[in-house]
């Protein structure tokens, strides 16, 4: 799928463009030929740089002209950890915190009957990355060391790590219905064993399981920040049903919806234990960009591997996006130039660097280096 090149035609209809004959073949070769493919290289240029142009004038402060358009494709955000301490995997620090999490969530869960429990129950098996609690964890130990340089995590803070997977296993299970998907981490969904009206039901029970966890929390600001990310979960999923008909309004569109669906549950997460744990708004705003920016890239490198990858390889359907008819970044890019997920790489590597940038302001430490790490994770994960 990643060597075809795609053009998004109105009416969502998907065409491979024509190629162009090579060295040796047949045709019209010449001036007049050379001068014909000048003219449709510039052509596709100046509609990209219109296309960018009009992106950084309606989010100025989430684009730049120069940093998009002439990026390197290097990879590396940060080959360096700063704080001097001894620096372990991300994943191995995150989960000092951790230990036991999907029992304590399956606690959270406690439910009498049989079949629910085990609807419920069947993504917190323990096979899922734990990307998010990862991230959680250690944005409370960085933005502890920064306030008070404490090196403990609140219970209050680790429970946050617990809702923010809840939230997003509930809204895995409500997209499986809405999607009509069959897979998911290498398994049947629940939708698929049980029904979609089950399932539906099921991810609204996690979802409630959350809600209570989050309100014995007893901190309103927090109970704020984090209903927030329920208001952009649904939000998203109607950005996502719709669609516009102008190209650069589809971008704008289509980078709201993956802000609301995926990046809008880091950065409020993030955000919320920062609040717990610093009384500083401006450490509050850093958790808040970092977990922004990061889950901007994190879905942008999702849908690039939806292109790249095999099913195997993600445990679930690859080129599904495509198949519902939804334009992603790899898309949306293609009806400017040819190499959309290339471009779609370049712009997560633009947001793991603002990432780096925020969360460098923060005290040296081994979470905050490890928080620097995972952004370059990121970006070169492959499932």
């Amino acid at each position: 799928m990643a060597s075809c090149w795609w053009r998004w035609r109105r009416g969502c209809s998907w065409r491979p463009a024509a190629r162009s004959p090579g060295p040796g073949s047949p045709g019209r070769a010449g001036l007049s030929g050379l001068r014909a493919a000048a003219a449709a290289v510039a052509r596709a240029q100046m509609s990209y740089f219109n296309l960018v142009k009009s992106l950084t004038s309606a989010f100025p402060n989430m684009y730049s002209i120069s940093r998009f358009h002439h990026m390197t494709p290097a990879v590396c955000c940060c080959s360096k950890t700063q704080s001097g301490e001894k620096y372990t995997d991300p994943f191995n620090l995150g989960w000092r915190d951790l230990k036991g999490l999907y029992e304590d969530i399956r606690k959270e869960l406690f439910i009498s009957t049989t079949e629910l429990k085990e609807m419920c129950e069947y993504y917190f098996d323990g096979k899922g990355k734990a990307f998010r609690p990862i991230i959680v964890v250690l944005m409370a130990r960085a933005c502890n060391i920064h306030h008070n340089n404490s090196r403990n995590v609140q219970a209050s803070q680790r429970a946050i790590a617990l809702i923010a997977e809840m939230i997003h296993t509930a809204s895995l299970v409500h997209d499986d219905v809405i999607d009509d998907a069959n897979s998911r981490r290498g398994k049947h969904t629940v939708n698929k064993i049980w029904g979609e009206k089950k399932a539906v039901l099921a991810g609204d029970l996690i979802l409630s399981a959350a809600s209570i966890a989050l309100a014995r929390i007893g901190n309103t600001a927090v109970v704020s920040i984090l209903t927030q990310v329920i208001e952009d979960l649904v939000r998203g999923e109607f950005l996502q049903l719709g669609s516009k008909e102008n190209e650069n309004e589809r971008f704008a569109h289509y980078l709201e919806k993956t802000f609301k669906k995926t990046a809008s549950l880091i950065a409020n997460s993030c955000k919320a234990v920062s609040v717990l744990g610093c009384p500083d708004p401006v450490v509050h705003e850093i958790a808040y960009q970092y977990g922004k920016n990061v889950g901007l890239a994190f879905q942008l490198i999702d849908d690039v591997l939806d292109f790249t990858s095999c099913s195997d390889q993600m445990g679930k359907p690859t080129s599904a996006d495509l198949k519902l008819g939804l334009a992603t970044g790899p898309v949306l890019f293609a009806c400017q130039q040819s190499d959309g997920v290339q471009q779609t790489t370049y712009l997560a590597q633009r947001y793991c660097r603002e990432a780096v940038r925020e969360i460098s302001k923060l005290r040296p430490s081994p979470e905050r280096d490890a928080l620097i790490q995972l952004s370059e994770i990121v970006l070169t994960r492959d499932k």
